[in-house]
């Protein structure tokens, strides 16, 4: 895991399939960071945070596509 943070103009583009991949796959890398940190292993809780922000941008994204319809 490295550096995260997607801006919001990089998702534009991408289509409802493509960002609902990256949103499971993004709470499955925050949940193992998540262990790690309750383990003591995590480094850096900053990337947590990054992480929880990519989250709701991702979930923004993807509501805001759907109410466009």
């Amino acid at each position: 895991s490295g550096a995260y943070i997607m801006k919001a103009t990089e998702l534009k583009d991408k289509s409802i399939a493509e960002l609902q991949s990256m949103l499971e796959n993004s709470r499955r890398d925050y949940f193992k960071l998540k262990m790690r940190h309750m383990t003591g292993q995590l480094e850096k809780v900053s990337d947590m945070v990054s992480l929880r922000k990519d989250i709701a941008r991702l979930k923004t994204v993807i509501r805001e596509r759907e109410l466009r319809g």
